[in-house]
C-alpha cells in the first residue's frame, strides 16, 4: 500500500462535519430567521443544497486529478501564472477567514465566559493552539480531526434533542415564512458557513481510494447539514421566529434553556461551550491548515511548517481589525458572501475547463487504493 495514502472514506468525512460544524452554530438561528421568519429550517435546508453544490465540483475535480491539491491541478488546467493567481486569492481568503474564526471565538468567550479576560488573550491562545497542531502533516491532520469528530456530534445532537421537549411547533408555522424578501442573502449567508469543506482539495491526494471522495462529501454534508437544520429548527421551535430575532447567539441560550430530566443539570450552556470551542479549534485548524499548506505548493516548498508561524502575527492583526461586535458581523456577512464566488466559481471554472480540454490527473494504481 502506498505508505502516502493513509485517510480513510471515514476520516474525509469526518474531516468535512468537523470543519463545517464551528463558530458559525451559534449565530445560524439568527442569520436563518432574520432571512424568512418561520421558514428558517426550510432556507437552511436551502443553503445545505447550494453549500454542497460547491462540494460537489471540489470532489469530481478532486476524483479527476487524484494526485493533486487544487493548488497544483489548476496550473495544469488554466496554466501558470492565472492559476497563481486564483490560488493566491483562495489562500487569502482563507487567511482572513480564520482571523474572523478565532476573533468570533474571542467574542464569545469574552462575553459569555471570561468577562475580564481581554479579547485579544482568548484569540491569541486558539491562534496558537492552531498553530501547532497545523505544523503536521495531512496524516495527522485527519487523525486529529477523526479523533474529535464524536465528541462533537453527539454531545450537540443530545443537547439538541433534549431541548425538543420545550418546543411548540405552532412556532414553525408557516414553513415556507411569512416574508420571503430576504431569502436570497439568508441563503448565501449561511451557504457561507460550509466555505470550509474547501479542506476537501488537501487531503483528497492522501485518500487511500480517491474515487469515493463524492461519497465521503455526501455522508459529511448530509450529518452536518442535517445538524444545522435540526439545530434551526429546535431553536424557533422553542423561542420562535421574533424572539430568536433578539438573540445575539440564539443556540447558546437554547442550551441554557434545556436541561436534564429530573433537573439533575438545569442550563447546559457550559456543557455545550465545551462542544462548541473544540468544534470551533477543528474549524479553525482546517483553515489554517488549508492556508499554510497552499503556500507551501505555491512557492515549491517541501512542507508547509515554515509558514505555520509566518502567517500568525497577520492573521491575529486581520483577526482584531474589527472594532466591535456588530462590525465584526457586518464583515463576515460580506466575508462569506464574496468568498462563495471564489469557493464556487472558481471550482466550477477549473472543472468546465478540464473537461473541454480532457485535462487529467494521472490516476491512482490499484496497489495503493487496497
Amino acid at each position: 500500500m502506498d505508505k502516502t495514502r493513509q485517510i480513510t472514506m471515514i476520516q474525509i468525512a469526518a474531516i468535512l462535519v468537523s470543519t463545517i460544524i464551528g463558530v458559525g452554530v451559534l449565530p445560524l438561528p439568527l442569520f436563518a430567521v432574520n432571512a424568512l421568519d418561520s421558514g428558517a429550517p426550510l432556507i437552511t435546508l436551502a443553503a445545505v443544497l447550494f453549500g454542497f453544490i460547491s462540494l460537489l465540483l471540489l470532489s469530481l475535480l478532486g476524483m479527476r486529478f487524484p494526485r493533486q491539491t487544487i493548488i497544483q491541478y489548476s496550473e495544469q488546467i488554466i496554466g501558470k501564472w492565472p492559476a497563481r493567481a486564483g490560488s493566491l486569492l483562495v489562500i487569502v481568503f482563507f487567511a482572513v477567514l480564520t482571523s474572523l474564526t478565532a476573533r468570533e471565538f474571542g467574542e464569545v468567550v469574552v462575553t459569555s465566559v471570561l468577562k475580564n479576560t481581554p479579547v485579544e488573550v482568548t484569540v491569541i491562545v486558539m491562534l496558537l493552539l492552531a498553530t501547532f497542531s497545523t505544523r503536521n502533516d495531512v496524516t495527522v491532520f485527519a487523525y486529529i480531526h477523526y479523533f474529535y469528530f464524536p465528541l462533537i456530534l453527539f454531545p450537540a445532537l443530545f443537547i439538541v434533542a433534549l431541548s425538543l421537549k420545550n418546543a411548540d411547533a405552532l412556532n414553525l408555522q408557516p414553513i415556507w415564512g411569512n416574508d420571503p424578501q430576504g431569502v436570497i442573502p439568508g441563503a448565501l449567508t449561511i451557504a457561507a458557513l460550509f466555505q470550509g469543506s474547501f479542506i476537501l482539495t488537501s487531503v483528497i491526494p492522501s485518500m487511500r481510494r480517491p474515487q469515493k471522495a463524492l461519497l465521503a462529501s455526501v455522508v459529511g454534508m448530509v450529518i452536518a447539514g442535517g445538524l444545522y437544520v435540526i439545530i434551526v429548527a429546535a431553536t424557533v421551535g422553542v423561542f420562535g421566529a421574533e424572539e430568536t430575532k433578539k438573540l445575539l447567539w440564539p443556540t447558546l441560550e437554547l442550551a441554557k434553556a434545556t436541561s436534564l430530566p429530573a433537573n439533575v443539570l438545569e442550563r447546559l450552556d457550559a456543557a455545550f461551550l465545551i462542544v462548541w470551542v473544540t468544534a470551533v479549534f477543528t474549524t479553525l485548524l482546517s483553515s489554517y491548515f488549508l492556508t499554510t499548506q497552499s503556500l507551501g505548493l505555491l512557492f515549491r516548498l517541501r512542507d508547509h511548517k515554515l509558514f505555520a508561524f509566518f502567517l500568525l502575527p497577520f492573521v491575529f492583526v486581520l483577526a482584531m481589525l474589527p472594532q466591535n461586535i456588530v462590525q465584526m458581523y457586518t464583515i463576515v456577512r460580506m466575508v462569506g458572501r464574496i468568498g462563495l464566488i471564489l469557493t464556487l466559481a472558481y471550482p466550477a471554472l477549473l472543472l468546465l475547463v478540464s473537461i473541454l480540454r480532457k485535462k487529467r490527473g494521472e490516476p491512482v494504481g490499484e496497489v495503493a487504493q487496497r
